[in-house]
């Protein structure tokens, strides 16, 4: 199933954070505002989710374009990988 994945990025003392990473089925991604990616089930999904809020909820960005690229390369990166 294709979902949409989103998350916030939210300021901090020390740069930006990101968090609340959701993931939406779809028909029509929207690559602008998160990142489109194809998960087999549920519980892939719900794992990836947790994944990805262990791996970015320590981390600090500078600016919202690295925040969001930073995400996106490593959720694009995860997925060929899994292919």
């Amino acid at each position: 199933m294709l979902y949409q994945l989103r998350w916030k990025t939210e300021p901090g003392l020390r740069g930006l954070s990101c968090s609340e990473f959701c993931a939406s089925p779809t028909t029509a991604p929207d690559n602008e505002r998160g990142v489109a990616v194809d998960i087999a089930n549920d519980a892939e999904r719900d794992a990836f989710l947790r994944q990805l809020e262990e791996v970015f909820s320590p981390q600090r960005f500078s600016n919202n374009a690295t925040a969001f690229e930073t995400v996106k390369a490593y959720v694009l990166e995860h997925m060929a990988k899994r292919n």
